[in-house]
């Protein structure tokens, strides 16, 4: 059921459907209910998820022996996640205190005030750059990208080229 939510409000943002969860799951609207008592409940266990898995990146992003390296594989895959999953977008434009709760239970902060302090220490990240800085970038791309789909150059990867540039010292 998880999943089916996951791909829908991917593909729908927050106008995905409960009946178009319930059909990509193979059960009722009632089953989705049972285990999702609000829609809202749906969303927060869906973004908690998709925090865990920001949080992964940004631990292994921690491991590389290059900081600047770190930052940008955190950066890379922050962006791919927030032009690609709709859902993530609008729910952090929408609904930031649930994506900032779901963020701290996870120990996002962090994490990213850790690859950014390393970057800097190692001169090859801008030192006027703050760990709070990061969600905004990302964020921008993820409505960039959603409010010019398909312009040329304006692809993801083409945003984040220029924001990485301009945060490299």
């Amino acid at each position: 059921m998880i999943e089916s939510a996951r791909k829908q409000f991917a593909a729908h943002g927050l106008d995905a459907q409960i009946d178009e969860i319930a059909r990509g799951a193979g059960v009722g609207v009632g089953t989705v209910y049972r285990h999702f008592p609000t829609k809202e409940s749906l969303l927060e266990a869906l973004a908690q998820t998709r925090f865990e898995r920001l949080a992964e990146a940004g631990r292994s992003a921690l491991a590389a022996e290059d900081g600047w390296e770190g930052f940008v594989q955190f950066m890379t895959y922050s962006a791919r996640v927030m032009a690609e999953d709709r859902l993530l977008s609008e729910a952090m434009e929408q609904h930031g205190q649930m994506c900032g709760q779901a963020a701290e239970s996870v120990g996002l902060r962090e994490i990213t005030t850790a690859l950014v302090d390393r970057a800097k220490a190692e001169g090859k990240l801008r030192a006027d750059t703050e760990p709070w800085d990061v969600p905004g970038l990302i964020c921008g791309i993820g409505r960039a990208v959603r409010t010019a789909p398909g312009a040329p150059a304006l692809t993801w990867q083409r945003h984040l080229e220029i924001i990485l540039a301009g945060l490299r010292a």
